[in-house]
């Protein structure tokens, strides 16, 4: 499984995505996300599913985005060429996945600005090859993979005004509730930063020794604020 997670902020996006790959009772390191730049542009992907399929996507994908990139001058257009490509790799392999017993699964997001993009845009594609923007209203996020167990927190607390400082922390306490929770997420994360009407994308990588104790306070935490919930509700039915 996978967690890759965009977010839209009035200052920009930021992106988390796990690295561990699982098969079987096997676990390997492998980076989910990749950066597209030029000059005057950049744009980011990370995507989840079935790894054989999304490594035909994303090849077929980045050999036609280096032909088209410099001629490409809005996101969508980007997400477009994207969606052609899991398309064509459908109508090669999902019928003999099918018959092998696997499901064609890829999803993907998308995020950036280009020359005449007004704003950064965050785009999930699926795997039928249509897409949704994340917009500024609502919950400015997105998940793929492992989506369950880390959302909860982030609909509580993100806010497109957030600061990219307040949704890194957000989105790190929300990738650690799900990397305790499966096996199948984990460490280490790649982290992306691309700040509103920049072309600068930063990427770091952190180790599970880097944000340990970070991890080890938040839990500390979750069990003090529990303790401090009122509980007088429960006198009606629990007599001590």
């Amino acid at each position: 499984m996978t967690y890759c997670l965009g977010i839209k902020l009035k200052e920009g996006l930021v992106a988390i995505s796990d690295t561990r790959l699982t098969s079987g009772t096997e676990t390997s390191t492998a980076q989910k996300y990749k950066v597209f730049k030029n000059k005057e542009q950049g744009l980011f992907i990370m995507t989840s599913g079935l790894r054989s399929v999304r490594d035909k996507v994303v090849t077929y994908f980045s050999e036609i985005l280096e032909e088209k990139f410099d001629s490409l001058d809005k996101l969508y257009q980007v997400v477009n060429l994207f969606g052609e490509q899991i398309k064509r790799v459908s109508s090669e392999d999902k019928e003999s996945l099918t018959r092998s017993g696997l499901n064609f699964n890829i999803h993907v997001i998308v995020g950036g600005q280009l020359k005449n993009d007004k704003e950064h845009k965050l785009f999930q594609l699926y795997p039928e090859g249509n897409w949704m923007e994340i917009g500024n209203d609502g919950y400015p996020f997105t998940i793929i993979g492992n989506s369950g167990y880390g959302k909860p927190l982030l609909r509580r607390t993100l806010k497109y005004d957030s600061s990219i400082r307040f949704a890194l922390k957000t989105g790190f306490l929300s990738f650690d509730s799900t990397r305790v929770s499966a096996n199948d997420v984990g460490y280490p994360i790649d982290v992306i930063i691309y700040k509103h009407d920049s072309n600068h994308i930063q990427v770091n990588r952190y180790e599970h020794t880097d944000l340990q104790n970070i991890s080890t306070l938040w839990g500390q935490l979750l069990v003090e604020a529990v303790g401090e919930v009122p509980d007088e509700w429960m006198n009606r039915f629990l007599h001590e």
